[in-house]
């Protein structure tokens, strides 16, 4: 126990050669970790840092010293909250916290003004945290298996937003802020409790909609140029006078990390790849890399 607790100050004995290319990246994912080492946030020229998978329970408050950390990967922990200095990382603009604890996030969430991904599906969320609404140049956003049952009224001020994960919630209503969010490509509202649908044809940009595992009768009404995914789906687009849109094309998981900007924000290839089964898009997973 002693030799354990006097190794978390410490990197890695791998981490040197990591390091060494100049890089600036540091995988610690699958080593067994309560807390991040110290010596991790006295690497400030950091820029990619994955910790996915470690048992992780808390983060120090000097995470805030990695000022140049773009990707910042945290899956599949044990995290019950976030530190405030997590909120102060000026460059950040992909964050991973899927398949953790965390009821809620900081209200200085906000302050990452950077941030173009964020996935945090399989966490406690009960409600929509409203820092998220404040982050205007936010496009990829995946709530999945959380405990969602509405969203709030001022959804349409994330004008950034192109692709929204909403899978296994609690939503028994359409969510009516939804119809107002013009600039969506990708709306997966799988495995909710959703009765029925509105005319969806406000949502001018979508390319994407899966509704599957909803007790509904059949699709919602969208434009010919949207793919649909569950009950009478094929069927629906088969009636076209289109072609039936063609799914977005595959990618392996973080693969997105060397694409175009629009690529890696539309779907990513984050955690729901690498995560357990179960969610609607998964045989597109989750629509990485959908072009314009």
């Amino acid at each position: 126990m002693g030799i354990a607790e006097s190794t978390l100050d410490e990197l890695p004995s791998d981490a040197e050669e990591q390091l060494r290319h100049g890089e600036q990246q540091l995988e610690l994912s699958g080593k067994r970790l309560r807390r991040l080492p110290s010596a991790v946030c006295a690497l400030s020229r950091l820029e990619k840092l994955y910790v996915s998978g470690t048992g992780l329970r808390e983060l120090p408050e000097e995470i805030e010293e990695l000022r140049e950390l773009r990707i910042l990967a945290l899956d599949f922990n044990k995290l019950e909250r976030l530190p405030d200095g997590l909120c102060r990382l000026p460059r950040l603009t992909r964050l991973y916290l899927g398949g953790n604890r965390l009821l809620a996030l900081p209200n200085d969430f906000s302050q990452l003004q950077s941030l173009r991904c964020l996935w945090i599906e399989g966490n406690f969320l009960r409600r929509f945290p409203r820092p998220l609404l404040r982050l205007v140049a936010l496009q990829s956003l995946q709530m999945g298996d959380n405990r969602l049952r509405a969203l709030p009224a001022e959804l349409p001020r994330m004008t950034g937003l192109r692709g929204l994960w909403l899978y296994g919630n609690r939503f028994e209503v359409f969510p009516p802020a939804l119809l107002r969010m013009g600039r969506l490509h990708i709306l997966d509202l799988d495995r909710n409790r959703l009765g029925g649908f509105p005319d969806l044809h406000p949502l001018r940009s979508l390319r994407v909609f899966s509704y599957d595992h909803n007790p509904v009768t059949g699709p919602p009404r969208v434009a010919d140029t949207v793919f649909l995914v569950g009950e009478g789906a094929v069927e629906r687009m088969a009636e076209r006078d289109e072609p039936i849109p063609r799914p977005p094309p595959r990618r392996r998981a973080r693969a997105f990390e060397d694409e175009e900007e629009e690529d890696l924000l539309i779907g990513g290839g984050g955690s729901r790849a690498l995560g357990p089964p179960g969610g609607s898009l998964r045989a597109l997973d989750a629509a990485p890399g959908l072009g314009t």
